[in-house]
């Protein structure tokens, strides 16, 4: 990836190097990411104000990106998933990455090397409106030279292990 397109997306400045409470910390917060941080102190044993201060410190570095839930997609109303690959203009990633992020159930956006550019997750309501989702709105985006739907018929997220930064 270019220097400029890393810069771009906000990966440029080198975070600082994790030791292995800020690891300890970082598989904590990965299996619950509600954790108060008095049980974070007590678990990686520091005090309060060090553990606040470390996850202050790996957000502000940007290693932590943000806290979110785990959603159970089928419970949620979002009974169809598929991976999406994409193969796209060349040079045009970041006007791709924007149109992308506006769809509806968009999950998750990687730009890939191999026999395709992107690989798009989607979470829809059902086959119908993943079916618009695919032959509408994806494939009216000028940039998109051809897509290759994978329909996803189970998945499991994983919980971060002991090896787990």
């Amino acid at each position: 990836m270019a220097a400029e397109q890393m810069a771009d997306e906000g990966q440029g400045a080198a975070a600082r190097p994790l030791d292995a409470v800020d690891r300890d910390i970082l598989r904590m917060l990965q299996t619950d990411g509600r954790a108060s941080i008095r049980s974070v102190a007590e678990r990686v044993h520091v005090s309060r104000a060090n553990a606040y201060a470390r996850i202050n410190r790996l957000l502000d570095d940007g290693v932590i990106r943000g806290f979110s839930a785990r959603v159970d997609h089928e419970r949620a109303g979002q009974g169809a998933s598929a991976y999406i690959t994409l193969k796209i203009v060349q040079n045009s990633w970041r006007t791709v990455r924007e149109q992308l992020q506006a769809l509806p159930g968009a999950a998750h956006i990687a730009l890939v090397s191999g026999d395709f550019d992107v690989l798009l997750l989607v979470h829809s309501p059902d086959n119908r409106a993943l079916r618009e989702l695919v032959l509408t709105k994806l494939q009216s985006i000028p940039e998109v030279l051809s897509t290759r739907t994978l329909l996803v018929f189970e998945e499991t997220d994983l919980d971060p292990g002991p090896g787990t930064p």
